[in-house]
């Protein structure tokens, strides 16, 4: 009997994991978690892959050692999705993988389960490097239960660096590295007023509307111009250097084909900055929502909106929110009662020197496999167990992933380039090569 072609297996072994419905935010899909990993675990049978329990989700490990001597890398993924959405915004049911024009379609197949596919498939015929594998099914709520679960394998964890299939390339024309991500701070701020909802015109004019001082506050966060208006916000944002900034300017990046993908009808930000600067490097504050009252005649008891800050290396999130609070009950109007309740999950930025030798290494495992010069990026996208892993294991991460940011990931009709599959191969193949020297 002929062997299967390895891109025909790898396409079936990616269709076959997509088809699993591992929603960690759902809780009635725990048996479908259960099952996502239990299928990875008899991937890395080559490994001693095994489904470890952990305060949460289970998470996958293995281990691959070829020698003392070699050097150990920890390869990271998780199995994990988000929720499929309004399934009728699907062209093909999320979960029943549908290839079409050279992409499998199916929530997860680019997040993260096609890149998961690759890097166990390169694993196999690794040589000359220890491999550590884990696999998580929290990363799309968190990672809440990631930081005990490493301090409690800290052992069966050791290695001189993780390797992350999470992640995504810029773009599918240009092979890029991501050597930062930024940080997350969420937060909600909560205005009172009075004791019940009132009837708008028997009491208008008497009592603060929640939803016009709520919209005072908003407003007070950010200059016409699109600077945040918080003291202390900037106060630990290194700028840019010289060098960094003319690295930015050689990247291929037009504004006017930027807007028309975003549909906007002007774009807006910090001046002085260009937008590629703002979309990597700068820090940013988020109005996400605005909730109270309803379309009639009230004047709402409550108002609520929910904010989310993106960071830059450097910035502590405590510190950030503490300038947030104090900025917000300055300016609150004495008439309301204002809250600010910090959400759960915040997470610093990440960064990896771009000479950093896995870097070096990745440049080089990806120039063999296209034809023009990797570009080093940076990303507006978080990876907490980027952070998680140098905060309790020491070690950096890199970030080498075949996904690409416009494979709608979280989206409807997410998918996953197949071509990816074999080019991901090759290049994982390399970089193992290279990092074994």
């Amino acid at each position: 009997m002929a062997a299967i072609p390895s891109s025909e297996r790898l396409r079936s072994a990616l269709a076959e994991f997509v088809a699993i419905p591992s929603v960690s935010l759902d809780p009635a899909r725990a048996g479908d978690m259960r099952d996502a990993a239990d299928w990875l675990a008899a991937q890395l049978a080559f490994a001693n892959g095994r489904v470890v329990e952990s305060d949460g989700h289970p998470v996958v490990l293995g281990e691959r050692i070829v020698a003392d001597d070699a050097p150990t890398l920890l390869v990271y993924g998780h199995y994990d999705v988000q929720p499929p959405g309004d399934e009728t915004a699907w062209q093909t049911p999320p979960f029943e993988p549908s290839i079409r024009d050279g992409r499998l379609y199916g929530r997860g197949a680019t997040d993260d389960k096609g890149p998961v596919v690759v890097a166990l498939e390169a694993s196999r015929a690794s040589e000359g490097v220890n491999l550590r594998f884990l696999f998580e099914g929290e990363e799309e709520v968190g990672s809440p239960s990631l930081p005990r679960f490493l301090a409690e394998h800290r052992d069966e964890l050791a290695a001189d660096l993780v390797v992350s299939a999470d992640g995504a390339m810029w773009r599918a024309s240009e092979p890029s590295i991501a050597i930062a991500a930024k940080g997350l701070l969420g937060l909600d701020v909560e205005v009172d007023g009075p004791a019940s909802d009132l009837h708008s015109g028997r009491h208008g004019g008497a009592v603060l509307n929640p939803n016009h001082a709520l919209a005072e506050i908003v407003a007070s966060l950010h200059n016409g111009n699109g600077r945040v208006a918080v003291p202390g916000f900037y106060d630990e944002v290194t700028e840019l250097s010289a060098d960094d900034r003319d690295a930015l300017r050689r990247i291929d990046f037009d504004d006017e084909s930027y807007r028309r993908e975003t549909g906007a009808p002007l774009l807006h930000g910090e001046p002085s900055y260009s937008t590629l600067e703002r979309l990597w490097t700068r820090p940013t504050l988020e109005v996400n929502e605005l909730r109270g009252g309803g379309a009639f005649t009230v004047i709402p008891s409550r108002a609520a909106a929910h904010i989310t800050c993106r960071l830059v290396p450097d910035q502590d999130p405590d510190r950030v929110f503490a300038a947030i609070t104090s900025h917000i009950t300055r300016v609150a109007p004495p008439a309301v009662r204002v809250s600010v309740v910090e959400q759960p999950g915040a997470v610093p930025a990440y960064a990896i020197a771009s000479d950093h030798a896995a870097v070096v290494a990745a440049v080089g495992a990806l120039g063999t496999v296209y034809d023009e010069e990797p570009l080093l990026v940076r990303i507006g996208g978080t990876f907490p167990a980027a952070v998680l892993f140098e905060r309790h294991l020491g070690l950096k991460t890199l970030l080498f992933s075949f996904s690409t940011a416009d494979e709608n990931l979280h989206a409807p009709n997410e998918f996953f380039r197949l071509s990816r599959l074999d080019e991901g191969v090759a290049a994982w193949s390399e970089l193992f090569r290279r990092l074994a020297r």
